[in-house]
């Protein structure tokens, strides 16, 4: 059961991800989380970092979809500047976001990533949905209540990983 809390990776930041290892994976589609992941929660609009972010993955040929358990209005503003899919109200970890995503994108499952900061929405979901899940470090320290009730579910979790031997960075 806690084997789907584990994420194949783990990266301080999004930028760290490149779209050359990506395609060396077999990676042509990235399934992205918005808040703490992209932009701080608070943040309405794309940064200048993450406009080229973006830029990058579509000069590569990888297709981008932000999903998010935010509402419709919030995804909408951020994602239509960049001309990105997005879908809101996602109820992660559920799967029917991951799902729907994937088939917009017209790929396998084998050729997506997950991107997400969070252990109990985003690598969660992911991996029940049989992507390649990566753990980003929150972008910001400060969240929404019922996040800041996750984060203190998701140190339990990377803490028994930890000394399992299955994961070696620090929070």
């Amino acid at each position: 059961m806690l084997k789907n809390f584990l994420p194949n990776e783990h990266v301080k930041s999004v930028f760290e991800i490149q779209p050359d290892i990506l395609k060396e994976q077999g990676i042509k589609g990235i399934i992205t989380d918005l808040d703490n992941t992209l932009v701080a929660w608070d943040v309405k609009e794309a940064t200048q970092e993450v406009i080229q972010w973006f830029n990058l993955m579509k000069e590569h040929d990888i297709k981008v979809t932000i999903i998010s358990n935010n509402n419709e209005e919030r995804v909408k503003v951020f994602s239509d500047p960049l001309e990105t899919p997005f879908v809101s109200h996602a109820k992660k970890p559920l799967g029917h976001a991951f799902r729907a995503a994937a088939k917009a994108m017209d790929l396998n499952k084998e050729e997506i990533a997950v991107i997400g900061d969070q252990l109990l929405t985003d690598v969660l979901g992911g991996n029940r949905a049989g992507l390649h899940t990566i753990l980003v470090v929150p972008i910001v320290q400060s969240d929404a209540k019922i996040t800041r009730i996750n984060r203190s579910i998701e140190r339990r979790i990377l803490n028994y990983f930890r000394k399992k031997g299955k994961i070696s960075w620090e929070e």
